[in-house]
C-alpha cells in the first residue's frame, strides 16, 4: 500500500515499527526518531526562545534535555526507532514511569520529570505519549518480579525494590561470570513490584534494536550501586591496561 497525507492512519500505527501523529500545535519528540512528515512543521532545539515557558511547564527532566525537540505546527508525522515495536499510551490524570531511552513522544499536556530511579522518566497528568520497545509490550497486575532488562516501566504504583538470589550468585556459574565480567541474568536479580498498578514488560531480555553496546553500558549505570560501580571502575582500567 502506497500512503499519502490522507490514508495515512491517525494517531496510530503505521505497522508496528512506525506510528503516524497528527500534529496541531505542539508535541516533544525524541531526537533522531522522525522518518517522514506531510505538512508545515517545525523541528526545535528545547533551548530555544519562544519554548522557554512551554518547557517550563512541561519538561522537568535536565539530563535528557538534548535528547528531545519540540515539533509545532500543522501535519502528519512519522515516527520510527531502528525497527523497534512502537506503540501508544494514553493516561488519563496519571502516573507513569518508562524507561528514558524508550520514550519516544509525548503531549505537552503530559509533565515529564527524572524518577527517582535512575535511567527512567516519570509523566504525570492527561495525554498520549509513544515508547519504543524490543518485542510487544504486556501488562502485568503485581504482585510480581521481573527480570529488569525485560521492563519497559511501571503505572500509578510505587517504586519497585531490588531483589538478589544470593544462593544462586554463590553457585559456581555466578562466581565464574562474576570473575569474568559478564553478563548476569534475571535469575539473579530482580525488581519486585508490589501494590496496586500496572507493571509493562517488553518481550525480550535485549535492549532496543541498533543499540551499540557503549549505549546499554551507559543506559545500565544509572541503576548500579557504588559497590557494583566500584567494580565496573575496576573492570575497565585492568582493560585499558590490558590494551
Amino acid at each position: 500500500m502506497i500512503f499519502n497525507a490522507r490514508n495515512l492512519p491517525s494517531n496510530d500505527n503505521v505497522n508496528p515499527y512506525a506510528f503516524c501523529v497528527d500534529v496541531a500545535g505542539e508535541m516533544f519528540i525524541q531526537k533522531g526518531k522522525m522518518i517522514a512528515y506531510y505538512g508545515a512543521l517545525r523541528f526545535e532545539s528545547l533551548s530555544a526562545g519562544p519554548y522557554g515557558a512551554l518547557v517550563k511547564e512541561s519538561f522537568n527532566s535536565p539530563l535528557y534535555a538534548n535528547d528531545f525537540v519540540v515539533v509545532t505546527g500543522q501535519g502528519r508525522l512519522i515516527l520510527g526507532d531502528r525497527g523497534n515495536n512502537i506503540a501508544s499510551y494514553d493516561l488519563k490524570e496519571g502516573n507513569l514511569t518508562v524507561r528514558g531511552a524508550n520514550v519516544l513522544g509525548f503531549e505537552p499536556s503530559l509533565v515529564c520529570q527524572e524518577s527517582t530511579v535512575p535511567g527512567y522518566l516519570t509523566l504525570l497528568g492527561t495525554g498520549k505519549f509513544l515508547a519504543s520497545s524490543n518485542g510487544a509490550v504486556h501488562f502485568l497486575e503485581p504482585p510480581v518480579r521481573v527480570d529488569e532488562d525485560a521492563l519497559l516501566g511501571w503505572a500509578d504504583m510505587p517504586s519497585p525494590s531490588y531483589r538478589y538470589d544470593y544462593g544462586y550468585m554463590r553457585g559456581m556459574f555466578g562466581m565464574v561470570r562474576s570473575m569474568i565480567g559478564g553478563r548476569s541474568s534475571g535469575e539473579e536479580k530482580q525488581l519486585d513490584f508490589t501494590g496496586q498498578g500496572t507493571v509493562l514488560i517488553q518481550s525480550s531480555e535485549m535492549g532496543l534494536v541498533g543499540s551499540t553496546a557503549l549505549d546499554d553500558v551507559l543506559a545500565r549505570t544509572g541503576s548500579l550501586q557504588q559497590n557494583e560501580l566500584q567494580q565496573l571502575l575496576s573492570h575497565i582500567n585492568q582493560r585499558l591496561q590490558q590494551s
